[in-house]
């Protein structure tokens, strides 16, 4: 079982995110709307695996896993991406994201990638 903290400006994403990860035993310790609220959040909350969307009102998700991985290095980020967003999983990587989701969710797939990741 992971702690998990979802960021994601999209209510429906977090929604559908959080009933896949509670619904198979991790357990949703935060959400955040924006990459600043993210950054606070992880370090108060120092959960074990972050869910992070890339594109997002007031700071993005990149620049969000950035500053993450200076407050712990040893964060697992796992980046959210749209379709279209290879250059940005390219930066990501670059900046230490440990894996990647995709849009539309497919709960096997986030299951598959949390398990691999904890």
């Amino acid at each position: 079982m992971a702690k998990i903290l979802i960021v994601d400006d999209s209510r429906t994403s977090r929604k559908i995110l959080r009933s896949i990860l509670t619904e198979n035993g991790h357990e949703v310790i935060g959400e955040a709307l924006n990459g600043q609220e993210a950054i606070s959040k992880y370090a108060e909350l120092r959960p074990d695996i972050t869910t992070m969307d890339i594109t997002m009102p007031v700071m993005d998700g990149l620049t969000a896993l950035k500053e993450i991985m200076n407050i712990d290095k040893n964060a697992k980020v796992i980046m959210v991406t749209a379709a279209g967003q290879k250059n940005k999983m390219v930066d990501a990587v670059k900046y230490g994201a440990t894996e990647f989701l995709t849009k539309p969710f497919d709960a096997n797939q986030i299951i598959e990638i949390i398990e691999k990741v904890q």
